[in-house]
């Protein structure tokens, strides 16, 4: 390690710990793919690059004597495999190998090793554009929405966990004289401490974000000392192959051992997710996905576990000032990537008597047809429709969408047939909505992951908001949307919704949507419901990564 690199990334490290404090906005990586920030050929070669990988090994890695070679990747665009391979590992292999690196990574300093993480995220913004290619093709996700969550809102993110790691390793000093009066003489002590992080991290990666989701808890670990093993899933595993071998190259250039870092695939016909995740070595796993698998990863014994799984999120509709906005709004909401963020609304809560729209009442039917045409709208505007809607990642969401019908609720909107332009073979299905009473509880507490809308009628907002707040707290919310312009109202859903861990977004109608999260200013899950038991980044997420030990003995006179 040479000074050279900490000096480098001390003023951003230090930028970005102010951001944590003020939450005010900040970005290090620009969100837009404009070729003055990125250079005037960055798009064309990011996408050779990316065509480059298809249907060949992997080699970027620093990970030696692979036992096999193996990929499951298809484009969900093309519905064709992508054919890249990635070297396998055994479990056996990679454990030892971040066991003998993890001796090495916990003696360097956190200033160090934050240097080393922060000029791996610079490294990864030249390659921005070649990880969203990658994510568009095993995501579904559309062109611009790749490039900003695989791209620079991903590497903000780790910038916030690295900043907000290194900030929690620094806050005590690393030694001092002590020094306690007892009348006649003073009683001296040398006293030191350690921030030890707790061992080998596991971060298990989900298929429709494979960067964005990942990151945060693989920079949490690796900046308060831990190794990590990065665990895509196996359909999304190009975008975070990249990060990793870059996190390797910075790793190896400055002197330290690239498995510090490393990549695990699962074998074609061997999964080896559970396998890794009950080796009593590993002490730490970030986990995305299911809520199942979720359950399991928490209960493992001698893991702190940082999970986020599915949740019910809602919308509760009282009173607007201009309802075709708020519909468009709510429709972009819904229609974004298909409905496949975990912060995407799913149930929306309206009452029977209607919505107050500058004091005057529009009707329920209204209320709820506005929505439906204007999710309409959207879809079928050819300069719109397919770039919010993007592909569907997995078969068995489109499944899901065909099955919403068994709900028991009346059809609003149907799934429509919806090409995509430049992709014939695009796996497609746009949003379906569903009217559903409030009583039938069964049908709207579970999460209906994709395209799927239901409006639950209500006898009036006070019984929405109890809703809203037993979905939260029973299933689980990331998300909520409240439409309101009577205060108190507004303060009764803050209250209730906050005793349910669940943030929630007031009256947006513009250029700002409720499945939207800013790094540095907005904390994404709580950890307060059975969404997820972490949230990021808050400094739990770091401080759970490493314990402090004392030392202490007589100071000599």
């Amino acid at each position: 390690m040479t000074s050279e690199l900490k000096n480098k990334h001390l003023s951003t490290i230090d930028t970005a710990v102010k951001a944590l404090h003020t939450r005010s906005f900040f970005a290090q990586y620009p969100e837009n793919p404009m070729p003055e920030i990125y250079g005037e050929n960055a798009d064309k070669e990011g996408r050779e690059k990316y065509k480059a990988f298809l249907n060949n090994k992997f080699t970027e890695l620093l990970q030696e004597n692979p036992t096999a070679w193996v990929g499951q990747e298809e484009s969900p665009y093309e519905q064709q495999p992508l054919g890249v391979k990635y070297p396998y590992f055994s479990v056996d292999t990679l454990i030892a190998r971040a066991d003998e690196a993890y001796h090495e990574w916990r003696k360097v300093k956190p200033a160090d090793r934050a240097a080393v993480l922060v000029e791996s995220l610079e490294r990864m913004k030249n390659r921005f554009f070649e990880i969203a290619y990658a994510t568009m093709h095993t995501t579904g996700q559309a062109y611009m929405m790749s490039f900003q969550a695989s791209g620079p809102h991903a590497a903000d993110r780790a910038l916030e966990a690295i900043a907000a790691g290194y900030e929690e390793q620094t806050r005590f000093p690393e030694h001092m004289e002590w020094e306690k009066p007892m009348g006649k003489y003073n009683l001296k002590l040398n006293k030191s401490w350690r921030a030890v992080p707790k061992g080998i991290g596991l971060v298990i990666g989900c298929s429709t974000f494979p960067t964005w989701n990942t990151v945060p808890g693989m920079y949490a670990s690796l900046v308060t000392g831990n190794p990590v093993i990065i665990k895509p899933h196996p359909k999304a595993v190009l975008p975070i192959a990249m990060v990793v071998a870059e996190v390797q190259k910075v790793l190896a250039e400055n002197g330290l051992n690239p498995y510090i870092c490393q990549l695990a695939v699962d074998a074609d016909d061997h999964l080896i997710t559970k396998e890794l995740a009950e080796n009593p070595k590993v002490k730490l796993i970030d986990y995305t996905g299911g809520t199942e698998f979720g359950n399991y990863i928490e209960s493992l014994p001698g893991k702190t576990t940082f999970t986020e799984k599915t949740g019910v999120n809602s919308i509760i509709l009282d009173s607007v000032q201009d309802l075709d906005k708020v519909a468009q709004n709510l429709a972009f909401s819904l229609s974004l990537y298909s409905g496949q963020m975990c912060t995407a609304p799913q149930n929306f809560f309206v009452p029977e008597t209607g919505v107050q729209v500058n004091g005057e009442v529009v009707p329920y039917e209204e209320v709820v047809q506005k929505l439906a045409d204007a999710v309409t709208g959207l879809v079928n505007n050819p300069k719109a429709g397919p770039h919010i809607l993007g592909a569907i990642q997995n078969p068995a969401t489109s499944e899901r969408v065909k099955e919403a019908a068994s709900v028991k609720g009346k059809e609003v909107l149907s799934t429509c047939d919806f090409s995509n332009p430049m992709f014939a073979n695009a796996r497609t299905c746009t949003p379906v909505i569903y009217e559903v009473d409030a009583t039938e509880k069964e049908s709207y507490s579970r999460e209906l992951f994709g395209p799927v809308a239901l409006v639950i009628k209500t006898k009036n907002t006070d019984q929405s908001i109890e809703l809203a707040k037993e979905m939260a707290m029973n299933y689980g919310a990331i998300s909520c949307g409240a439409y309101t312009t009577d205060e108190d109202t507004k303060e009764k859903i803050m209250d209730e919704m906050s005793l349910a861990g669940t943030p929630v977004s007031f009256n947006l109608t513009g250029g700002i949507y409720v499945n939207q999260n800013a790094s540095f200013s907005d904390f994404h899950v709580t950890g307060g419901n059975p969404a997820g038991n972490a949230s990021f980044t808050n400094p739990e997420f770091v401080i759970k990564r490493f314990t402090w030990v004392g030392f202490r003995e007589p100071a000599m006179n």
